[in-house]
């Protein structure tokens, strides 16, 4: 990883981007964990808390559920008040952010934000941490209860919420956070302010506060294995690809000749570029078989969906393109852009090299990975179609070993009992 590289970014649009790629988990309600900031927030302003603590809880807020990837725990949680499993994503978020840095400081309330109060009150945490938790899994209780009435019948319907949240006082919930609920929720504004246009809008204007070091490249890229490791977890069949396909682009990368800097951003680029993949339905990448008509509809949106998560951060818009450019062929066939031959650059083309030998090589619900002579056959067609550019592939088979090794994350006897990639601290073992 090179240090001398000037790109740096907002950590909280990167934060923004966590939030974003796990609400599309939610599939028809993608703005929760803006919801849940808000309200931390406004029962952080309720008690009297500095403008420092009322960020940090916003973006708490925002980060909280970034433990889950798959349509079904996302159901279960919304769907259930207290789901006997919830600890679970609670122990992913934590170990995604413990060991970073710059996001350190929200693990051990991500880890607890499921913990009722009673519980909280003899672990060893510390009394701030135990406050934090408390008061995101009381705002994550009251948006999941009010979520499908925002918009619609929520001033009538908030009343019920308050009856229920007041029920759980001292229980789940510390009296005075409650206390502070009953308060605010008597304001129109408060449950207003909750529809999308609105709390988008708040988003935004949180987004302007600029509180902590901007992140390097070093770090960004840390955070881009976070959110790999996010997405790759949507489906057991895509378990490391994004991880895979970042490392392999880099390797394809660098024997292409690429400066170390333009080596590193393409390596991040891989690692996100399948966001989108995560507002796919389980069933449809799962599937083992054949995609019909309408599936391979739905698929087709997913990286227009991975540009529009990527494209707001300043910076790293040449890696959001890339990203976005993952399944478009020189030959325009590919989508969702259709770009001509010449406004797709050299790291997009090595991205989709990197992509198309990672999934041959990998187990599909409906195929085992392949093996070398397949998976060159198969490029070989690509580049005759014109969808793949033949000196990335060139590449690759001349390093066809050492690709494939990459691509299975392991060695070719061994295939089938591979072995993780990726640690939370960022570290890859290829």
């Amino acid at each position: 990883m090179t240090q001398t590289s000037t790109l740096q970014i907002d950590p909280h649009q990167m934060v923004l981007a966590i939030e974003s790629t796990v609400d599309l988990v939610g599939m028809n309600d993608t703005n929760h964990g803006k919801r849940v900031g808000y309200i931390a927030t406004q029962l952080a302003h309720h008690l009297g808390y500095e403008a420092s603590e009322i960020h940090f809880l916003f973006e708490l807020g925002l980060l909280h559920d970034c433990g889950v990837s798959s349509d079904q725990v996302h159901n279960n949680l919304v769907s259930h008040f207290d789901w006997e499993d919830a600890h679970i994503h609670c122990e992913i978020g934590y170990q995604l952010l413990k060991e970073f840095k710059p996001l350190t400081p929200f693990a051990l309330p991500i880890l607890h934000h499921h913990t009722p109060w009673e519980t909280l009150q003899n672990t060893d945490l510390s009394p701030e941490d135990r406050r934090r938790a408390n008061l995101i899994f009381l705002s994550d209780r009251i948006d999941v209860m009010s979520a499908a009435h925002y918009g619609k019948d929520i001033l009538l319907f908030k009343e019920e919420v308050t009856r229920s949240i007041e029920s759980y006082r001292d229980h789940y919930f510390d009296s005075e956070l409650v206390d502070a609920f009953l308060e605010i929720q008597q304001s129109e504004a408060f449950w207003v302010a909750l529809e999308e246009r609105h709390v988008i809008r708040f988003t935004w204007e949180m987004g302007k506060v600029q509180q902590r070091q901007p992140l390097n490249l070093e770090q960004i890229r840390q955070m881009a294995l976070i959110i790999s490791y996010i997405v790759d977890q949507k489906s057991p069949f895509t378990a490391q690809h994004s991880t895979r396909v970042g490392v392999l682009a880099r390797y394809l990368a660098t024997h292409h000749g690429l400066s170390e800097e333009q080596v590193d951003k393409v390596e991040i680029a891989g690692f996100l570029h399948d966001i989108g993949k995560l507002r796919m339905p389980d069933a449809i990448l799962d599937k083992p078989g054949a995609l019909n008509e309408m599936e391979r509809s739905v698929m087709n949106r997913h990286s227009y969906e991975t540009y529009q998560i990527l494209r707001y951060i300043d910076g790293i818009e040449d890696i959001a393109l890339w990203a976005a450019y993952h399944h478009e062929g020189i030959n325009r066939a590919g989508y969702p852009f259709h770009p001509t031959p010449d406004n797709l650059s050299i790291e997009a083309r090595i991205l989709s090299v990197a992509d198309v030998f990672q999934a041959l090589a990998q187990n599909r619900p409906y195929r085992k990975g392949m093996e070398l002579p397949q998976i060159i056959e198969i490029l070989d067609q690509y580049v005759e179609s014109e969808k793949l550019d033949p000196s990335i592939v060139k590449i690759a088979k001349e390093n066809q070993q050492k690709c494939l090794e990459i691509a299975a994350g392991c060695a070719p006897e061994n295939r089938g009992k591979e072995t993780p990639v990726f640690s939370v601290s960022g570290s890859l073992s290829i």
